[in-house]
């Protein structure tokens, strides 16, 4: 069975057992189980075995598809959890009768993993588009300060497929199938004064870059990004690219510019890997 497993850490150390345990008493940083599953464990056939040992000398299912949140990044802020769906599409002789999807942070799955996330269910939900053929579906519930216990896991993760033949005769596994990228949700404000301005006065456009800190629950300034301030006029449904700036070590924004007619003012973040797009809404400014 597929069991989410939480972990207090002790003395600062992770303790790497999966053990079914409560919430972590408060003061204690709760962390995932980092135990993963072989491939035998996630389909039940038997004792915990190598996963070189897991695959048959039989022919295996081919996995040809494996969809991870719509093929979207799975983004997150300080509090809430998130559901996903991920999906693996298999074929064998014999059908399928199960799949498997998780994701896992670390370089090397026998001796580095520092984030795992498994799936909600016990078994996929396979539907079968021939005889040998299936799609199974899973979804997989992320949690920011538990799953997510640490900011160096916002990048890319590692996504594990798993398909079982419908004969049970052989299993096909791949801890390195593919990737999937989690980021840490991203803010920006903006505000432009004075309102209303003078033509040719300055104007004075301010605001903060902020992303989720999973390891403290709240939004913290995002240093040293390049910021894109944007104007549109009040006639146009056009943003263009006034002047590019960088977030300060608190992640605030400023710069001037002059003022020249009514429009609207934003500032827009492209992103990085472990941080996604981010637009502010336009401030408009009445220029007199």
């Amino acid at each position: 069975m597929r069991i989410r497993a939480t972990v207090a850490a002790v003395s600062g150390a992770l303790a790497l057992s999966a053990l079914a345990v409560p919430a972590a008493q408060a003061g204690e940083q709760a962390v995932p189980s980092l135990d993963k599953p072989t491939a035998a464990e996630a389909f039940g056939l038997g004792a915990k075995t190598p996963r070189a040992a897991a695959r048959a000398a039989v022919t295996e299912p081919v996995i040809s598809k494996v969809v991870v949140n719509g093929g979207k990044d799975i983004v997150l802020g300080t509090t809430a959890s998130k559901k996903i769906s991920v999906s693996i599409t298999a074929s064998h002789p014999s059908g399928i009768a199960d799949g498997y999807v998780d994701l896992w942070h670390g370089s090397d799955v026998e001796t580095d993993v520092d984030g795992w996330v498994m799936p909600n269910e016990d078994a996929a939900t396979c539907t079968n588009s021939s005889a040998t053929t299936a799609t199974c579906k899973m979804t997989i519930t992320i949690v920011p300060g538990e799953d997510l216990y640490k900011n160096a896991l916002a990048g890319t993760w590692h996504v594990t497929a798993g398909a079982l033949a419908g004969d049970q005769s052989s299993v096909a596994w791949n801890d390195y199938h593919s990737k999937a990228r989690v980021q840490r949700l991203s803010k920006v404000t903006v505000n432009a004064s004075p309102e209303p301005v003078k033509k040719g006065k300055t104007l004075t456009v301010t605001g903060k870059l902020s992303r989720a800190n999973w390891e403290t629950g709240t939004y913290k300034g995002y240093a040293a990004q390049a910021v894109k301030l944007q104007f549109r006029k009040k006639t146009s449904s056009t943003y263009t690219t006034v002047k590019t700036i960088k977030s300060s070590s608190t992640g605030a924004l400023k710069t001037t510019v002059k003022a020249s007619v009514d429009g609207y003012w934003r500032y827009s973040f492209a992103g990085t890997s472990t941080t996604p797009t981010v637009t502010a809404a336009g401030d408009f400014v009445d220029v007199k």
